[in-house]
């Protein structure tokens, strides 16, 4: 079954800086919570993301087991979209748009996750029973840490 995460958030920054934050591999682990283990591996990446980049990285989701991600930067619509895909992981299927658009307050972030998971019945029951949870808590993380790098001006 496909299920559908979106959040968004309004950065009080320019939509470039927004951009140059999100765009540059490096800066996911800043905002993923510490106990997800994630690790980028290999060659830290030394440019934004563009069409075609794959980005291999470990993840601890579930009782610490590491688990191997491969992430397809699938498309680039810079400054204001890119979409990542992944080639290798946890889920059956994971589509992530992530767009950004000016506003009077800054840069508004949306992103919309399309995503499913294997086995089943049984990946079903654990999308109820944790994964959901899970994929909200990261988000929220995820806000979280961007009010504190991107403290609303007064």
């Amino acid at each position: 079954m496909r299920h559908v995460l979106e959040r968004r958030q309004t950065l009080p920054i320019p939509l470039r800086q927004a951009w140059d934050f999100f765009s540059d591999p490096n800066n996911l682990a800043r905002i993923t919570p510490p106990e997800m283990g994630f690790a980028i591996r290999g060659p830290k990446p030394e440019q934004p993301t563009y069409a075609g980049q794959r980005i291999s990285y470990t993840v601890r989701p579930v009782l610490g087991i590491p688990l191997k991600w491969v992430t397809l930067i699938a498309v680039v619509d810079a400054p204001h979209r890119f979409v990542d895909t992944q080639e290798k992981g946890p889920y059956a299927l994971w589509h992530h748009t992530h767009t950004f658009a000016e506003c009077a307050e800054g840069t508004v972030m949306h992103d919309r996750v399309e995503y499913a998971l294997p086995f089943g019945i049984l990946g079903e029951l654990a999308h109820r029973t944790f994964v959901k949870r899970q994929l909200a808590g990261i988000f929220s993380y995820r806000e979280k840490v961007l009010k504190e790098l991107f403290p609303e001006k007064k």
